[in-house]
């Protein structure tokens, strides 16, 4: 496994989840492993196997639970353990390609420290940092020539606003006081420029 998408691979199978939890949890071979998850030992068995090739698990002497270890498998001298330095490895190699992502998104999008993923993060205090931020919102929420009821407005402005500190009357109040949004008898638009 060379990558975080292979661990989430990797830990996709219901199976091979379960059995890496109980590893966390303590379990030492797979006998253990399959009395801490309800797995059979061959489905436990077969789901260490898979982790340990994927470099999640070391340890232990063969780890079937099924006789192929040379019938040591219930002794509790597999040794099993989660490989945790891999998933040390893993989270450093995650981190750097987030970080470098991050740093070409901030390149090409000077709104990046205020929206991110079509949400709004922060809200400039500042007019003038505030107005592109808007403009934004308003150029991918509402169409040139539509009129909007004032429901259909707030159901999109607050698509923005989720898991951020500023709510959707906020954001339409200072769409309006802009001119990005025009109201009238409860009724909205785009200002035409």
């Amino acid at each position: 496994m060379d990558s975080s998408d292979g661990l989430v691979r990797l830990l996709a199978e219901p199976a091979r989840l379960r059995a890496f939890a109980a590893l966390v949890l303590g379990a030492g071979d797979v006998p253990a492993v399959a009395a801490a998850t309800g797995l059979s030992v061959k489905d436990a068995a077969v789901a260490v196997r898979r982790l340990r090739d994927g470099g999640l698990v070391s340890g232990g002497n063969g780890g079937d639970g099924d006789g192929g270890d040379g019938g040591n498998s219930g002794n509790g001298g597999d040794g099993l353990r989660v490989a945790d330095g891999r998933l040390k490895e893993l989270a450093r190699t995650a981190g750097s390609a987030a970080r470098e992502a991050a740093g070409r998104r901030t390149a090409a999008d000077p709104l990046h420290a205020f929206v991110h993923d079509g949400r709004i993060v922060h809200l400039p205090a500042r007019k003038g940092r505030r107005r592109p931020v808007l403009e934004r919102v308003a150029a991918e929420s509402f169409e040139p020539g539509r009129v909007y009821a004032e429901r259909e407005v707030d159901d999109r402005l607050r698509t923005w606003c989720e898991g951020g500190a500023t709510d959707h009357v906020t954001v339409r109040r200072y769409l309006i006081d802009e001119c990005l949004l025009t109201r009238e008898n409860g009724r909205y638009w785009l200002t035409r420029h």
